[in-house]
């Protein structure tokens, strides 16, 4: 069975750094794509950074410049680089992987809360 193994979030202060980190195991198959969401109370489900298997990211505009996501030469384990966090960035932080035949995958979160 596929698991995402999630690690990292806390509470920070504005202009603090976060690192984030999630590895696929179980299951041995090719990961077409894999990065992180955010979710806010009360708000949608947002995309933050992805990777897919030829390299190309993609990330938020609200996180450029601030946020790297790179990944090990397995193509299963992301890390997430969090710097000069803000508030707004305060969120349950989910892992997501795509697999196969389109199956996606999720972590269980991780909550990410950003306040003096």
């Amino acid at each position: 069975q596929v698991q995402l193994v999630e690690s990292g979030g806390g509470l920070v202060q504005p202009g603090g750094s976060l690192g984030l980190s999630c590895t696929v195991s179980g299951d041995t198959f090719t990961i077409y794509n894999m990065g992180w969401y955010r979710q806010a109370p009360g708000k949608e489900r947002d995309v933050v950074a992805t990777i897919d298997i030829s390299g190309n990211l993609v990330e938020d505009d609200s996180v450029k410049g601030r946020f790297t996501l790179s990944r090990d030469n397995t193509r299963r384990t992301v890390f997430l680089q969090m710097n000069n966090l803000k508030p707004e960035d305060t969120a349950v932080y989910f892992c997501y992987a795509l697999g196969p035949y389109g199956r996606q995958y999720w972590g269980k979160g991780t909550a990410v809360t950003v306040s003096h």
